[in-house]
């Protein structure tokens, strides 16, 4: 049966990138080595972080004055990693979900932290609209797309300070002007590689303002300076990376991952809205294009585990919502193609014929 892979991450990748992948994990450019063996020093090594970084400028149109790092640690290191590269005395932060408040909590052990707006007393079903940034803030934080509650921030906002954005799930699937920002980063396990490696977007000129000690792997200046090789970087994502990102400029480009993702998105919350045993969480004009979030109606709440079992036995993977949150989560990231959302409309409507 075929499966359809809908996890939240880490999650599905484009078919040809795992082949390719796996090509390389059993003989690396003819080496005779594996891609898992190698050493990241080795000279058929560095042409692979070279392109990759490449190939991030290219497809974001980063301008000149940024650097692309290759880093561990996943998201929740940078949301140290920030404030202790940028936060001298304040910083304004929007409090959108779980990841939001943890990077906000890390934050206030190096400064002032201004919660400038929240959705928690809605269980973050919204994103909030009016507030006002501090003027004299280091830099503003947000977390672009919400994959446990299913909300997304589809355009860069227009703020008086620097931006900082958490772009984990979101990243690629629509254009971003980067000038906007110092520093966008996310772990890799959405919509770029397998996880184990996180990128990091930085402003070069944006680093070595703050007066503190910053110990040296915590240091963007000492990963810009090193080329991301500072100490052993994790080999196997970054070629899958790399791959994704061949990938995604064969497919048109981030313009059209971003049509694929509103075509993908308009058809599953379609279903939703008209299929009566089904309620979508998140506000509309919120709504996420990559992890579609959704409830069985107050009537039909009875039916919450029949309907997973019967998605399951369908082939629909990793649909079940976040434990925080329960029901159901649909993660349509790029690689997800859209047979496999309509796969799951078709059984959706599938289960109401039968209740």
């Amino acid at each position: 049966m075929k499966k359809h892979n809908f996890n939240a991450g880490p999650s599905i990748l484009p078919r040809e990138v795992i082949e390719d992948t796996a090509k390389a994990i059993l003989d690396f450019n003819g080496s005779g080595l594996s891609l898992m063996e190698i050493s990241h020093r080795a000279k058929d090594f560095q042409p692979v972080v070279d392109e990759a970084v490449a190939l991030f400028k290219e497809l974001l149109n980063i301008p000149e004055g940024y650097s692309v790092l290759f880093l561990g640690g996943g998201a929740s290191l940078e949301f140290c990693m920030v404030p202790f590269n940028f936060l001298e005395k304040k910083a304004a932060y929007l409090n959108t979900g779980v990841w939001a408040k943890k990077a906000m909590k890390e934050a206030k052990g190096f400064g002032e932290v201004v919660e400038v707006a929240s959705s928690a007393e809605a269980t973050y079903t919204y994103i909030p609209k009016d507030y006002t940034v501090p003027a004299d803030a280091d830099y503003f934080h947000i977390t672009t797309n919400n994959t446990i509650y299913g909300t997304e921030l589809k355009e860069d906002l227009d703020v008086n300070v620097p931006m900082v954005a958490d772009m984990s799930s979101d990243i690629f699937s629509r254009p971003i002007d980067v000038s906007k920002y110092i520093c966008i980063y996310g772990g890799a396990q959405k919509n770029l590689a397998p996880s184990g490696v996180t990128f990091v977007i930085v402003k070069n000129d944006a680093v070595g303002k703050v007066s503190r000690y910053i110990p040296t792997m915590l240091n963007y200046q000492t990963h810009i300076d090193g080329g991301s090789m500072f100490n052993t970087p994790p080999v196997v994502p970054i070629y899958a990376a790399l791959q994704t990102l061949r990938w995604i400029k064969a497919q048109g480009g981030v313009k059209e991952m971003e049509r694929r993702a509103i075509e993908k998105a308009d058809m599953l919350y379609a279903e939703i809205d008209r299929n009566k045993m089904f309620v979508g969480t998140a506000a509309k004009e919120d709504r996420s294009r990559m992890n579609i979030c959704f409830v069985m109606a107050p009537e039909y709440k009875e039916l919450e585990a029949d309907f997973l079992k019967f998605a399951t036995e369908k082939g629909m993977v990793g649909i079940k919502g976040h434990r925080s949150v329960g029901g159901f989560r649909a993660s349509c990231y790029n690689a997800m193609p859209k047979e496999s959302v309509q796969a799951l409309i078709d059984c959706m409507q599938e289960f109401e014929k039968l209740h």
